[in-house]
């Protein structure tokens, strides 16, 4: 990479597959005769991605080669690294209704024609192949297994012609502000004259822990991206309107804003640890980030990955195919003895001298109206977080 110009997306290329008005208005008089696939809401997902270039080089939902290699190689079936298939499930119903070589009109579950699909493939959905590699487990308590069970037993592969991917008619949660694709980063990302960017992906609201990550990552690089992911998650995570207004109160007071960008992530979330770790480092990658932090339990649900194998994870690849730097921290909190933010490579002190809550800890103390120690999250975030679990008052998204 020279140092005067950005990383270059997965690939090389920056796919876009958003058609202009014209041809928007053609696809939309075509789709009337085409037979309709209702999107789930991961699916709804993708498909943003795949259109705006974030999930480069796929141009569309893949095909059984690129599926197998995926499922068993973490890569596409040319041999670029690539963690998680990205596919579009149908049942034997509507399967009955498309054919290789046709196409067919991708609609949201609210009604709105979303794309067009240029069906290459229709192949079975081989669950057994992709629930154990995909997510190392085969167990439904897992929020991505049971999401793949649920989903139908036909696969349709092909490119797609994307008309819009933020329905009117949906409610809320669009954060158009902060909707920047990614050549919207790229370019801002320019304008501040940055090429070493550093990405913090989050379904969270950020605590003292990842303010000391983000902000050790901004002492190395120009800049740092807060990309929180705002798709699909699953029950009992914090709504996506909270966390920005979360994101929002900390960003305002307590980062330095000529070397700070705050941006949505329109994925879906599967939970898939270390596979995840490596793909929302190349969707940072193609945002035009050089340099992604990655954590404790990255991307993890429950006890189904070790602490650090997301971390682990991208020692199986050269740093030419994955592209993007990864930055591996320990676990963060604050020490009273050392009197800050610490890790176990920092601080020589034991776990009586450090600030640690699990999330049922702070559930209960948020809804009994209580702070937790501003050693573990800045007040102002807390209270944002105090209103919603208390529902006393709206949050503003």
């Amino acid at each position: 990479m020279s140092s005067r110009s950005l990383i270059p997306p997965h690939g090389g290329t920056l796919v876009s597959r958003l058609v202009d008005p014209a041809k928007a208005k053609s696809l939309a008089t075509e789709a009337a005769g085409l037979p309709s696939v209702t999107l789930s809401t991961t699916e709804a997902c993708d498909l943003e991605m795949i259109a705006i270039g974030a999930f480069s080089p796929l141009t569309g939902f893949v095909g059984k080669a690129d599926f197998e290699s995926i499922c068993r190689d973490i890569r596409l079936a040319d041999g670029t690294v690539w963690p998680i298939p990205i596919t579009l499930a149908v049942d034997e119903s509507v399967k009955a209704s498309l054919e290789v070589g046709g196409r067919a009109a991708l609609y949201h579950s609210d009604g709105t024609l979303l794309a067009v699909i240029a069906i290459e493939e229709i192949y079975p959905h081989d669950r057994a192949l992709e629930i154990p590699n995909v997510y190392g487990t085969e167990d439904s308590a897992h929020p991505g297994v049971q999401a793949v069970l649920d989903s139908g037993e036909w696969l349709v592969a092909g490119p797609i012609d994307v008309m819009t991917v933020t329905p009117e008619r949906e409610p809320g949660e669009q954060f158009t502000e902060y909707r920047l694709p990614p050549a919207a980063t790229r370019k801002a990302f320019g304008e501040r004259g940055w090429t070493t960017i550093a990405a913090f992906q989050t379904r969270n609201p950020i605590h003292r822990a990842h303010e000391y990550l983000t902000k050790c990552a901004q002492e190395i690089c120009d800049g740092v991206l807060i990309h929180p992911l705002v798709g699909a998650t699953k029950p009992g995570d914090i709504p996506a309107d909270v966390r920005m207004a979360c994101y929002e109160a900390l960003l305002e007071k307590y980062y330095v804003a000529d070397r700070t960008l705050l941006s949505v992530m329109p994925g879906a979330m599967r939970y898939a640890g270390p596979r995840e770790a490596i793909l929302h480092s190349l969707i940072r990658k193609n945002y035009g980030c050089s340099h992604f932090i990655v954590g404790r339990d990255h991307a993890g649900v429950g006890d189904y990955y070790g602490t650090y194998d997301a971390q682990n994870i991208f020692d199986r690849f050269s740093p030419e195919e994955i592209g993007i730097t990864p930055l591996k921290f320990e676990h963060a909190a604050w020490c009273n003895a050392c009197e800050g933010m610490t890790s176990s490579k920092s601080c020589p002190h034991g776990p009586q001298e450090k600030v640690f809550l699990s999330g049922t800890k702070v559930r209960e103390m948020l809804k009994a109206g209580q702070r937790p120690p501003q050693e573990f999250s800045r007040p102002e975030v807390a209270d944002i977080l105090i209103a919603w679990a208390t529902a006393e008052v709206p949050v503003a998204g």
